[in-house]
């Protein structure tokens, strides 16, 4: 007796941008992942750390470049790995193009909605490792936790709403999350 097994298929970024018009979806490894759209204080937490970050590289005149989603990042420079980070740090300008980033950007940050929890927790840290990512921050604030993992210096951190956190790609750049916190205290 044979047995047979379904192959799952494979997709491509061109499945990607056929997807009706506001459709919102990633692609790992050749799989379509939906997502939701985002809630407003997943949108409050964005626009600060993008202020922050936006800020903190307009006054050091520097290079990196900065995108809020949608921004396409292309993991591994193929067509079956298509994600769309909350905040992307691009420090090689030879990575970006029209379409995206080309590539692992320096750092990334998610922040974990009810529907991507499994996906920032572990699908996309494991792709972000493998795909030469530097630095990937996880914020979750609905577990009042940001995890913190350098790649390059093979740390991790384990930080709440109360702490100010470094970021591993640049000497001094500190992001104050007791003070984002405090804000979003006031937004309801």
């Amino acid at each position: 007796m044979t047995s047979a097994f379904v192959q799952e298929k494979c997709y491509t970024v061109y499945d990607i941008y056929n997807l009706p018009e506001g459709t919102r979806a990633e692609l790992i490894n050749g799989q379509i992942y939906d997502m939701a759209p985002p809630s407003r204080r997943h949108q409050d937490i964005a626009g600060e750390l993008f202020g922050i970050i936006r800020e903190y590289i307009k006054s050091k005149n520097g290079l990196c470049r900065l995108y809020v989603a949608p921004f396409a990042v292309f993991l591994n420079k193929d067509d079956k790995n298509y994600v769309e980070p909350d905040i992307s740090v691009i420090c090689d300008p030879d990575k970006l193009h029209d379409k995206g980033c080309m590539g692992a950007p320096d750092w990334i940050i998610e922040i974990v909605s009810p529907s991507s929890r499994q996906m920032d927790y572990y699908t996309k840290l494991f792709e972000y490792r493998t795909a030469g990512l530097k630095e990937y921050w996880i914020v979750d604030p609905e577990k009042d936790r940001i995890l913190v993992y350098n790649f390059e210096s093979e740390q991790t951190g384990d930080y709440t709403f109360s702490d100010s956190i470094k970021a591993g790609i640049y000497d001094d750049l500190f992001i104050d999350f007791s003070q984002i916190a405090e804000l979003l205290k006031h937004e309801k």
